[in-house]
């Protein structure tokens, strides 16, 4: 049994109790759906023997793997970032176009692996294409620059009539993509990033190139690369600098985080959704205040296009790493405080809809992923993929201000952080109220659900996943322990009011709709 530090003003209490009101009128903003997305880098095992397998007994004409499609459409997946991730900062986007025997082997310095070209740009956007994913394409700014951004553009998003589209058309795509999410290189602040650069250098490159990419196709979203975490030491800085230079020409400044439990501190890393909100805040403050001073009405929104649970402590670096073609690279195994945790992170997406319109979790498949495969064998979904599988399902319409009382409790590595968090939806089509909600502590919380501006809710069932000490879970027992499960500790009334009871370090999901529902 673990030792109850203080909780506010809940001291030495054997539960807590909080109060969560919603009201429909009350709203962060429309839920666009790319915030439900992920991303697939040139890295480990994600393309080769992950997505991508022509051997395998269910791979398509394409060689993709058919096992592994279907699992990304159960997710709920909407949007694709590719091909990097530190990979795209030395990749020749041209070296996989083409006839694939033509295609070069190179050296990728970013995994110190081989890339054999077998998967580029068509093949990748062909498969998108097919299974309704929208492209999220990132154009190299370390080892390359505004010509060969322009070119990608060109390639991709020009219907005929000039050499690269033509090309593409010569390549078996006769229509063009019409890729609209273009990201301006990759966590080019980061000094392991091959072609790194300082924010002044980046700033200017970025602007340049988006300019030149918008003159191609006027349509796309830009990208600009925001620091690649909280803890960089240019921080703040990194943004406001960068967005000097690019204000007027991008979209969206990035965001990217992983969190992770630190020497067994368990308490801080189930306050993980807290320092993210905080991150998110700072970049909106730091964006608005470089608009302000420019003088224009424009608002930046936010792309957090790389976000996760990371054991980043176990990761030793890829300087050893062995030169072959797809060797395994960062394959987390996940336990189910690791699917809480990503709970969480999501409720923090979710209540920051009015500025965060795309968000990426890295990666796809089995790297840190949620879907796992085995070369020549099986897949199989990680605890991590249920939370995220249910939010995309569930989470539709407008995002709820779900005013919340609670206590804090302390974190060695964070302050005190909310003891619960909690996000809400309501989609006016279909009539669905949906509430998730994240019990951080090591005590039960009961809750008192207001929605008395909704009246009474048909609820259709609480589903929640409890943390346990199992540790990382493999394969199919993953499956079994952390498959959201029923429960019954809650209890409604028809003035529109809903009592439950959240088990210690859990995350949960209340399914329910209105009573004017068809």
């Amino acid at each position: 049994m673990r030792q109850v530090e203080a909780y506010g003003p809940a001291m030495c209490a054997e539960s807590l109790s909080g109060s969560v009101t919603i009201d429909p009128a009350d709203h962060h903003g429309h839920i666009d759906r790319r915030i439900f997305g992920s991303f697939v880098e040139h890295m480990g095992r994600s393309v080769y023997s992950g997505i991508y397998e022509p051997t395998h007994a269910t791979a398509d004409a394409d060689g993709f793997r058919t096992d592994v499609a279907r699992l990304i459409e159960e997710l709920g997946v909407t949007v694709v970032r590719y091909p990097g991730g530190n990979f795209v900062s030395g990749y020749r986007w041209e070296d996989g176009v083409g006839p694939r025997e033509a295609r070069p082997a190179r050296l990728d310095l970013a995994w110190r692996s081989i890339e054999p070209n077998t998967v580029g740009t068509d093949e990748f956007v062909r498969w998108a294409t097919a299974h309704r994913l929208e492209t999220m394409m990132a154009v190299n700014l370390g080892t390359r620059g505004i010509q060969e951004a322009a070119d990608l553009v060109e390639y991709c998003n020009i219907p005929t009539g000039t050499a690269w589209s033509d090309l593409r058309r010569a390549n078996g795509s006769a229509n063009p993509y019409g890729i609209k999410l273009w990201c301006l290189g990759n966590e080019m602040d980061g000094p392991w990033q091959t072609g790194h650069k300082t924010a002044e250098e980046y700033g200017n490159l970025a602007a340049q190139t988006g300019r030149a990419m918008k003159l191609v196709d006027p349509g796309i979203e830009l990208i600009a690369c925001g620091s690649s975490g909280r803890d960089m030491p240019t921080f703040g800085t990194w943004e406001a600098t960068v967005l000097s230079h690019t204000y007027d020409v991008v979209d969206y400044i990035s965001l990217h985080a992983y969190y992770e439990e630190f020497e067994g501190d368990r308490r801080s890393f189930l306050g993980s959704g807290a320092v993210m909100d905080g991150f998110i805040k700072d970049v909106v403050t730091t964006a608005d205040a470089v608009g302000a001073r420019l003088g224009s009405d424009k608002k930046i929104k936010l792309s957090f296009d790389e976000w996760n649970v990371w054991y980043q402590s176990r990761f030793a670096g890829a300087e050893d790493f062995p030169l072959e073609v797809a060797s395994p690279r960062i394959e987390d195994v996940y336990g189910t405080v690791d699917a809480v945790v990503v709970g969480d992170l999501l409720i923090t997406l979710l209540n920051n809809v009015d500025r965060i319109t795309v968000a990426c979790q890295a990666q796809l498949v089995n790297v840190i992923a949620p879907i796992m495969t085995k070369r020549g064998g099986p897949s199989w979904r990680q605890t991590i993929f249920y939370p995220f599988a249910e939010t995309s399902r569930r989470a539709r319409g407008t995002s709820l201000v779900a005013a919340t009382e609670i206590a804090t409790m302390a974190t060695a590595r964070y302050g005190d952080v909310p003891a619960l968090a909690v996000a809400a939806t309501h989609d006016p089509g279909t009539s669905s109220v949906s509430v998730f909600l994240v019990n951080r502590s090591e005590l039960a919380i009961d809750v008192d659900l207001r929605h008395e501006a909704f009246g009474a809710l048909k609820i259709e069932g609480v589903y929640t996943i409890a943390a346990d000490d199992s540790g990382p879970l493999y394969g199919e027992t993953a499956a079994a322990v952390a498959r959201p499960r029923l429960t019954n500790a809650w209890s409604t009334d028809p003035v529109g009011r809903t009592s439950l009871r959240l088990e210690p370090e859990s995350w949960s999901t209340l399914r329910g709709s209105t009573q004017d529902a068809s």
